[in-house]
C-alpha cells in the first residue's frame, strides 16, 4: 500500500489495542478471593462482555437517550451479578469493579508498536469506550494517543456512520487520508465504506482460546498485519 497520503490512524480498542478478557476476568478473580467466593471467572468476563452490543443497540436504535459507556457496563454488571451472585458487594465495590473497564492492559506489542506509529502519524482513539475511560486506560497502560476520540465525542455508538465521520471531523481530515485499524471484520468493512483505508489486525485469542470469529481478513482490507509492530515495519515507521 502507498501510505504517503495516509494523515492519522485511528484505532478501536477494545480487543485491538487491550485484552479486555484476560484484565476483567483478573478483576472479578480479585473480587471473588477478597469474599471467598470461588466461580468461572472467564465465563463472568464473556457474560459482561455478552451484554455490551445489546445495551448500545438500546441507544443506535433510539429506544433510550444517549448513555456513555460507563453507564451501559454498570447497568449490565447487575444483570451479571444476579447470575453469579453479587457477594455482598457495596456500591462502591460495584463502582470500583465497574471501572475495571479502565483499567485494561494493553496486548504486548500494542505500546511499543504505537510508538513506533506515533514518529510519524497522528494516533487516535475510534472506540465506543467514552472518553474518562480511554483517557485512564491510555495513562494506565502508557498508549499514546493524540486525542480520544469516538462514540462520546459523536453521541454515536459504532457503527452508525456518525460515530466514523465526525471523528474523522474532528481531526480535520478526509477519511481516504485515516487508516482504520481493527481486529474485528465488522468494524472494518464499516469503514471502508464510508471512505477509510482499513489495516486488520487479528487478535486470535480475544475470545478466549477457543475463539472462532475474527481469526482473519474476510475482505481485501489496505494492510493486515500479525500486530502493531508489523504494522508500523509495513508502514515504514
Amino acid at each position: 500500500m502507498d501510505a504517503g497520503d495516509i494523515k492519522a490512524l485511528t484505532f478501536d480498542v477494545f480487543g485491538t489495542v487491550v485484552d479486555w478478557r484476560a484484565s476483567i476476568a483478573r478483576e472479578v478473580r480479585d473480587m471473588g478471593r477478597s469474599k471467598g467466593i470461588e466461580a468461572d471467572w472467564d465465563a463472568f468476563a464473556d457474560e459482561w462482555r455478552r451484554l455490551y452490543q445489546p445495551s448500545m443497540a438500546a441507544v443506535v436504535e433510539g429506544r433510550r437517550p444517549w448513555a456513555k459507556l460507563d453507564i451501559l457496563h454498570r447497568e449490565s454488571l447487575d444483570m451479571v451479578l444476579s447470575i453469579f451472585g453479587d457477594a455482598g458487594l457495596s456500591d462502591d465495590e460495584k463502582e470500583h469493579l465497574n471501572r475495571a473497564w479502565h483499567r485494561l492492559d494493553a496486548w504486548p506489542d500494542a505500546v511499543p508498536g504505537l510508538t513506533r506509529l506515533s514518529r510519524h502519524y497522528v494516533l487516535a482513539t475510534l472506540s465506543n469506550g467514552n472518553v474518562a475511560m480511554m483517557v485512564n486506560m491510555a495513562k494506565r497502560a502508557g498508549l499514546p494517543w493524540d486525542a480520544i476520540l469516538g462514540a462520546e465525542p459523536a453521541r454515536h455508538y459504532k457503527a452508525d456512520t456518525e460515530c466514523y465521520l465526525i471523528t474523522a471531523d474532528y481531526l480535520g481530515l478526509e477519511p481516504s487520508t485515516i487508516l482504520m485499524v481493527a481486529a474485528h471484520n465488522g468494524d472494518l468493512k464499516r469503514a471502508a465504506k464510508l471512505g477509510f483505508r482499513t489495516a486488520f489486525v487479528p487478535r486470535p485469542t480475544e475470545h478466549g482460546s477457543g475463539q472462532s470469529t475474527n481469526l482473519g481478513p474476510e475482505q481485501d482490507y489496505d494492510i493486515v498485519a500479525q500486530d502493531f509492530i508489523d504494522l508500523a515495519a509495513k508502514l515504514g515507521c
